[in-house]
């Protein structure tokens, strides 16, 4: 399927492809609800997704590889050895990194602004360095670079038809990051970190200690009620940017907005558990959103002209 992906975008170069495919991997790997959404697309923009996802994910690891035996300082090293090499490379014009080489090849061909990459490697490194935010405003820089920007990377390729689509892309990349902040409150304890708003908390009578105990209270259940509402609003203010991408690219963003979101629903079935359970979206519920927009996908597809290659359409 990739490498039909691959013709159908233009791109011949041998190890040019290598690359695409090693972001496909990455995807395919780890960004299943993702991944599933991206093959809605017309198959010759899939690549330059899978390209963007296995930048984001790279860097990811390089920050949160619990097995490594690097210290942070030496994994910040890396990070900003690695995130510097690429953009030097976007500027001379080509990668010889196995990863970078694919994005370096995405953002030249859809004029991607660098500041986007650049505010991305920020957050990230800010991972390795702070552990909790006293205010939203203080973690909504750290969300800006992990998740809006992402949003932004995206939107050129999804070609939108006003401008007016970048900020709603930046709304619903900040609700999705937020909705894992809640899913994955548990496990980021294990990593040292906490993003839920150590004051918004405080509104509610809990503290960092009182999560750390890892006991489900019902101060704790509407500490995280108040995030939903704030992912269900973001939600909600974003979805007219859908309706401003070019028809080829909707179906795609709609399903991972009912799908990423969809996270807390899940949330609130498990009663708020998030430290005994992680909240995931049913298999049934992802083919109850992805069949039915396949099916459109395609019917975009035939009424503009996009070619559709046979199996992968």
């Amino acid at each position: 399927m990739s490498a039909r992906e691959l013709d159908a975008a233009g791109i011949r170069d041998p190890y040019l492809r290598e690359s695409y495919e090693r972001c496909r991997r990455l995807n395919a790997d780890h960004g299943k609800t993702y991944y599933l959404a991206t093959l809605l697309l017309p198959p010759e923009k899939r690549p330059y997704v899978h390209a963007l996802y296995g930048f984001a994910r790279y860097a990811d690891e390089i920050v949160d590889d619990l097995s490594s035996t690097l210290s942070d300082e030496e994994k910040a090293h890396w990070l900003r050895t690695w995130g510097e090499a690429f953009l030097a490379d976007v500027t001379r014009g080509w990668s010889d990194d196995p990863v970078s080489m694919a994005v370096v090849d995405t953002v030249l061909r859809w004029d991607i602004p660098l500041d986007h990459f650049r505010a991305f490697l920020h957050s990230m490194e800010m991972d390795l360095t702070v552990t909790e935010y006293a205010t939203y405003d203080n973690l909504y820089e750290y969300v800006y670079g992990s998740a809006a920007v992402i949003g932004l990377q995206m939107v050129p390729i999804l070609e939108p038809t006003a401008p007016e689509a970048y900020d709603h892309a930046i709304e619903l990349g900040v609700a999705f990051q937020l909705a894992n902040f809640i899913r994955d409150v548990g496990e980021d304890l294990y990593r040292g970190r906490v993003y839920l708003p150590l004051d918004e908390l405080a509104r509610f009578g809990v503290t960092r200690a009182d999560l750390e105990q890892r006991i489900l209270t019902p101060s704790i259940k509407k500490a995280l009620a108040f995030q939903v509402e704030r992912v269900r609003d973001l939600e909600e203010r974003s979805r007219p940017g859908v309706d401003l991408l070019a028809p080829t690219s909707r179906d795609c963003i709609e399903a991972a907005r009912v799908l990423y979101c969809g996270i807390v629903d899940e949330v609130e079935r498990n009663d708020y558990d998030v430290f005994g359970k992680r909240a995931t979206v049913p298999i049934s519920r992802r083919i109850a959103v992805a069949g039915p927009a396949w099916w459109r996908a395609r019917r975009a597809r035939r009424r503009q002209g996009t070619p559709s290659l046979s199996g992968s359409s």
